[in-house]
């Protein structure tokens, strides 16, 4: 069974647009590159709960992301406690079978179905930097599906999100999403949050679907979660490569 909680209206939380900033423009500007530069997927997290009304918190701000015509697709659902479990639990018993792993499909091509520098390089890169500093060495097959699995478990996150769109709707609402999860992102960091986006989720559409009851017209997206990273796992000392603006920026004039 599911409930919708009762909260506030969206009024009690929401920041006008148009309003002044609430600090000197010297601080808004450390604050809110702060939030974002500070961003990293987490990959262990606490078991400290995170209150309901503060992921609404999160969510209400996240949602005046841009959209094309603000057609605002996002749909989120958000599980915590036992429904979280039951979710786990249900895709981790498709995981551990192979040959049930062995018919899954993606709902859409989140990877390039080729792969070519410099890509292939930065996604080899932090698989083995994050297995580095697991101890797990290459061609240890049984450690990797244990380390992959723990996605599924969205890294012991007390909160667990997972995003879906109409099928309705074309490649541009998944520009929008984008925008609409890296909102939700700043916002928990602004709330001394972490996350980590997980498209590891999607293969497991089918299972997904039923445990949530999402009907057919809606296309999952990808998974989150949502904590306290935990400071005591070396895996979160994990903070990848970026690339210098001027590598990827031609200024025109």
């Amino acid at each position: 069974m599911t409930c919708s909680p009762t909260f506030p209206s969206p009024s009690a939380h929401s920041v006008p647009r148009d309003s002044t900033a609430p600090v000197p423009a010297p601080a808004l500007k450390r604050a809110v590159d702060w939030a974002i530069v500070s961003r990293r997927s987490i990959r262990a997290f606490l078991p400290t709960p995170v209150g309901l009304g503060e992921v609404h918190a999160i969510l209400d701000v996240a949602r005046h992301a841009a959209s094309g015509m603000n057609t605002q697709p996002w749909r989120v659902h958000v599980l915590t406690g036992s429904a979280k479990e039951r979710l786990s639990a249900a895709i981790a018993a498709v995981d551990n079978d192979g040959d049930a792993a062995g018919t899954l499909t993606e709902p859409y091509h989140y990877y390039p179905l080729d792969w070519v520098s410099p890509y292939v390089d930065r996604r080899r890169k932090v698989g083995w930097d994050l297995y580095g500093l697991l101890g797990i060495a290459k061609g240890d097959k049984a450690r990797m599906h244990a380390q992959h699995g723990r996605n599924y478990r969205f890294f012991d996150a007390p909160v667990g999100l997972i995003f879906t769109v109409s099928r309705a709707l074309q490649a541009g609402s998944l520009l929008d999403y984008g925008m609409f999860l890296q909102s939700l992102m700043v916002a928990a960091r602004a709330r001394g949050l972490d996350t980590c986006p997980q498209v590891a989720f999607t293969k497991f559409h089918q299972v997904i679907h039923a445990e949530l009851g999402i009907p057919d017209t809606e296309m999952v997206v990808c998974g989150m979660g949502l904590g306290h990273a935990n400071p005591a796992c070396i895996e979160n000392t994990l903070v990848t490569e970026r690339e210098s603006v001027g590598s990827f920026t031609t200024f025109h004039a």
